[in-house]
């Protein structure tokens, strides 16, 4: 990601960005399946997320896994990130987020929380929601997308509130912190859904075949 220059200085400060890619829920409400492996033509949708996270300027990434491990640590191996495995995903996303977040470190201006079943989420959509991010009021560290009322994924945070998050002992849920701290939030609205388009149960596989007119298949490692 870069600015536009104008002797030697930018519209925006150039900014250390990291990332927490989610990949260790169990898929239970979609037969206990890692959703993140679904393929969209041929590709693995955690694979897509990842390729969209270089071109959307991510400096670092870290992708914490927990169920079904053995089957995504090998599919992202290529990839230039860190892969942190959660040894209780059971805990709830909580435990993931701290542990990505511990393995990312403090040196990053923004950190952006990332959820691995979005489908279209791309290097458009993370380049638009950062731009947000460098525009929001000066009053506010969080910005997440709202699309028609509804709450949508990556949700982005400041380094300076990660650090404060990570300075104390208490379980970081993004949701919860945003809903307790509306004062630091800014929402970006947009009708861009597919922040909001994600895939829990086979439901919202036949709802994106329909939509989109693509399938998504099952991975491989289900597959006999």
């Amino acid at each position: 990601m870069g600015c536009l220059l104008k002797q030697g200085g930018g519209l925006y400060e150039r900014l250390r960005i990291g990332a927490v890619m989610l990949a260790a829920g169990e898929g239970s409400r979609l037969g206990s399946i890692p959703k993140c492996l679904l393929r969209l033509q041929g590709v693995p949708l955690i694979n897509r997320h990842l390729i969209a996270l270089s071109g959307g300027g991510i400096d670092e990434v870290v992708v914490v896994t927990g169920y079904h491990h053995s089957e995504i640590e090998p599919a992202v191996q290529t990839f230039p990130v860190t892969i942190v495995r959660n040894p209780n995903p059971e805990d709830g996303q909580q435990s993931s987020v701290r542990l990505g977040l511990e393995a990312l470190g403090s040196k990053f201006d923004v950190v952006l929380i990332v959820l691995a079943d979005q489908p279209l989420l791309g290097s458009a959509e993370l380049t638009e929601l950062i731009s947000a991010f460098k525009k929001r009021p000066l009053d506010t560290a969080i910005v997440y997308p709202e699309v028609f009322g509804k709450r949508g994924n990556p949700v982005v945070f400041s380094g300076e509130i990660i650090a404060e998050l990570m300075a104390t002992n208490q379980k970081i849920g993004c949701r919860k912190f945003i809903d307790d701290h509306p004062a630091l939030v800014h929402k970006h609205i947009t009708e861009n859904d597919r922040f909001t388009l994600d895939i829990d149960t086979p439901e919202d596989l036949a709802t994106f075949e329909k939509r989109t007119g693509w399938k998504l298949t099952m991975p491989l490692c289900t597959e006999s």
